[in-house]
């Protein structure tokens, strides 16, 4: 092993940690979701609110790709920093909303998500990158997760996985999506470093560049929101059994989550971007 360089198995088991540790924490902000009201659609089991939440992803896909085309670098940042304070905010509220009055807690969250983009703005380190990160998959998760009902949501991952993988190895503009976003200092992805000594702040990373070349491993957000989704939902809506509070059917996702991730680690010793989500 080269000096200052972490073996990529232990790299490598870093990320699967981070899926874990986000899937906990979305079973954990089921409650205080629930609580506050931060349901994302009024009927679970409706395969509509699939539809739309398709096309709201595509849309917003298009208009960020629009936006790189020409430049408007002001504007992504402004997009990504609203879309993760707002996820950041609804966290810190759902925790908030019992313990101080309303009001208090509205204010509060929103200063929380404020900070958390500052922060991630003008400190882009990659331990504030995953920490904002881990906030922002666990909230999605949490939210999407007590919203739907376990059938659309596997409705929703097969049809997310055939759109990944076309969106990664044919028109690959997901791949330029994921660059044209970390150019702009707001990340939504994990890091985990494959040096002692990496910075994102000073070396950055780029998706495409040869593997080689790359100093940290990168997983979607989304590759961690989309089956965190269906661990929320199984643990809200199959019920069962449950060990140490996670019921059957969503520890099953859980473990079927991690084994997809390890399994994924085999493609991409060829140095090239994968697709999560269809392992």
């Amino acid at each position: 092993m080269k000096a200052g360089k972490i073996p990529e198995s232990a790299a490598y088991c870093g990320m699967v940690l981070l899926l874990i540790a986000a899937n906990i924490l979305a079973l954990l902000l089921i409650n205080p979701m629930q609580n506050a009201g931060l349901f994302a659609f009024e009927d679970p089991d409706s395969v509509g609110n699939v539809i739309f939440f398709l096309f709201l992803m595509l849309v917003f896909t298009a208009i960020l790709l629009l936006l790189i085309r020409k430049k408007a670098r002001f504007v992504i940042s402004a997009i990504i920093a609203l879309s993760l304070a707002a996820v950041i905010y609804y966290v810190a509220f759902a925790l908030l909303y019992p313990l101080i009055p309303e009001i208090a807690a509205h204010l509060l969250a929103a200063a929380l998500g404020l900070g958390g983009i500052l922060l991630l703005k003008f400190y882009p380190e990659w331990f504030v990158i995953d920490a904002v990160g881990l906030i922002t998959a666990a909230g999605c998760a949490a939210i999407f997760g007590i919203s739907l009902s376990p059938l659309p949501v596997i409705l929703l991952l097969i049809l997310l996985i055939v759109y990944d993988y076309i969106s990664v190895h044919k028109t690959k503009h997901m791949l330029t999506l994921a660059d044209g976003v970390m150019q702009q200092n707001m990340p939504i992805m994990f890091l985990v470093p494959k040096k002692l000594h990496y910075s994102f702040r000073r070396s950055g990373l780029s998706i495409q560049s040869r593997k080689e070349e790359r100093s940290a491993y990168m997983l979607g957000l989304g590759d961690v929101i989309f089956p965190g989704v269906l661990i929320v939902s199984a643990q809200v809506y199959a019920g069962g059994f449950a060990v140490l509070g996670i019921t059957l059917p969503a520890l099953g996702a859980l473990l079927g989550a991690v084994l997809g991730m390890v399994l994924l680690a085999l493609p991409m010793r060829s140095g090239k971007p994968q697709p999560g989500l269809p392992l």
